[in-house]
């Protein structure tokens, strides 16, 4: 941050030059206010927040212990709780981010209520998020500094000069709760130049990363469902490059593309990719296309297409959706390739959404990857939509039976069961658990570890809890006991909630407007003085 008294004195000559018309305007309060707002544009914010990004990238490609991790927020309030929470309890900001869902933004941002995860809703949605998280975390800043600027008020009324030196310090030293986003853009919400109109929109609300998908934009489903259409590469590229020309347009030239495959578990597509010559980008993609070889015409019926793949006339299989199927057993070449092929042309970092959460099977596809690509780096979804529970107690399990350990007294198929809870491999399994970004970022190069919509079952969780209560035999007390108690003494700051909401804030400007006069929100009977 600025120093505090450079502030001070810049805005002291302004007013003085402006005479004293402007005499009632106090320089230190003048000082303050730029101070809690030191973001003036989302683009102030792209930029500050891309080069951290760039930092953070290049602290990973020396020691893969420096990953970084998010979590997906749907509001801006989660947003900035989540980054509150993480100063107070961690101490600093460092290589942690935001997500911006767009399963979330879909389920519940949408003016048409909730809606599956299919790019069906309104692509300003997106942007809008975008602005509003960045709004509460801009907030957050003001109400912590405002805090600060209170006890250096009361320190200097007390003439305490060591204690003020100390909250100055606080000050010209303060960590903003501003951090990257990584913005979900689906598949571009249409064409290459919709792709360029939104991420140019995502930009200017503050995203210095956006993640693009590549998937067919009227087609998109859920990462974890069925039904996945994929786009021929060169599709696929005009639109990477569509985003890194809305980047460079803005002025963010550091700007981070992250580039998905849903290869792994699409096995369809909408399109035959253009090709003109053997081995080029469009035949490698032909190339995995599910049908027959054909000797003759004859062996074309009516609608029939026909294309040449491997030195051979392909007729590839349609299906009556009139999409064309991969082959089976494809899914990880075709991500290999997408993935080297994003690399050399533009992409920054890669998103490869699996089926499960398997540090051996990402590694498989990554250390091929890096035959090519030898910096290339992940942002892995660490899903909800995985059972991690099961999934890592069976790789347990299976890991004890290929050692030849005794596994009889745990049925494989049941391992969710709570009666295995407290079992030798149970507790096995949450240390895999405990461990598994740590170990991912080591072993299969993972930058970045997200939860796209943890926060969508934590508000789901937290209202259960209170509603069972609450509406149930607890009454009131379920409130008390199970929020307000825990909120005191976890020092939870919303607690407090006018003083989150800006009651605090609203005053100091009262203050600064209308001096003695003002008509203030925080005297002795404001019921916040209780906590």
């Amino acid at each position: 941050m600025s120093n505090y008294s450079t502030f001070t004195d810049e805005a002291a000559s302004v007013i003085a030059a402006n005479g004293p018309t402007w005499g009632a305007i106090n320089p230190e309060s003048v000082a303050r206010m730029r101070l809690q707002n030191r973001f003036k544009t989302g683009l102030d914010i792209a930029k500050y927040t891309a080069k951290i990004m760039r930092e953070d990238m290049a602290a990973y490609d020396a020691d893969s212990a420096q990953y970084t991790q998010s979590l997906g927020c749907w509001h801006g309030f989660i947003g900035q709780q989540k980054m509150i929470a993480i100063k107070k309890h961690l101490g600093n900001t460092k290589r942690r981010y935001l997500y911006l869902s767009g399963w979330m933004v879909a389920a519940l941002r949408s003016d048409f209520g909730p809606l599956p995860d299919q790019s069906m809703h309104e692509k300003t949605s997106v942007s809008g998020l975008i602005e509003e998280l960045y709004t509460f975390l801009r907030q957050a800043d003001a109400r912590e500094l405002g805090g600060l600027f209170r006890q250096l008020d009361a320190a200097r009324e007390a003439g305490d000069s060591a204690k003020a030196d100390e909250v100055l310090s606080q000050i010209n030293g303060f960590e903003t709760h501003v951090v990257p986003i990584i913005a979900d853009i689906d598949a571009g919400f249409g064409n290459a130049e919709a792709t360029y109109l939104l991420a140019k929109q995502m930009i200017e609300a503050g995203a210095c990363c956006i993640q693009i998908e590549n998937q067919v934009s009227d087609e998109k489903q859920c990462g974890h469902q069925d039904g996945k259409v994929t786009v021929p590469h060169e599709d696929f590229l005009a639109k990477i490059r569509a985003v890194r020309y809305a980047f460079m347009e803005l002025g963010v030239d550091d700007g981070v593309i992250v580039a998905r495959t849903d290869s792994l578990g699409a096995g369809l597509t909408k399109q035959i990719a253009v090709t003109k010559e053997p081995g080029d980008l469009g035949d490698q993609y032909n190339s995995f296309l599910d049908g027959d070889y054909i000797e003759s015409a004859d062996d074309i019926a009516n609608g029939d297409v026909v294309v040449k793949a491997n030195g051979k006339l392909l007729k590839p299989k349609r299906l009556p959706s009139n999409l064309f199927q991969f082959k089976k057993g494809s899914g990880v070449d075709r991500v290999v390739l997408d993935c080297i092929t994003s690399l050399q042309n533009g992409a920054d970092l890669l998103w490869i959404e699996t089926e499960k959460p398997h540090v051996g099977q990402i590694a498989e596809m990554v250390n091929r990857i890096r035959e090519t690509v030898p910096n290339a780096k992940l942002v892995y979804n660490n899903s909800p939509s995985f059972n991690w529970t099961l999934n890592f107690r069976q790789q347990v399990f299976d890991a004890w039976s290929e050692a030849g350990k005794d596994v009889s007294a745990y049925d494989r198929n049941n391992l969710m069961s709570v009666e295995y809870d407290e079992s030798e491999l149970s507790k096995e399994a949450d240390a895999k658990i405990q461990a598994f970004q740590k170990d991912a970022s080591r072993e299969a190069g993972i930058f970045h570890h997200l939860i796209t919509l943890p926060t969508y079952h934590t508000a789901a969780l937290s209202t259960d809890n209170l509603a069972k209560g609450y509406f149930g035999d607890l009454g009131m007390l379920a409130y008390v006991e199970g929020v307000q108690r825990k909120e005191i003494r976890q020092g939870i700051a919303c607690v407090k909630h006018q003083n989150m909401a800006g009651s605090d804030m609203g005053d100091d400007h009262k203050e600064y407007f209308s001096g003695d006069a003002a008509l203030k929100a925080s005297g002795k009977d404001n019921t916040m003085n209780q906590f």
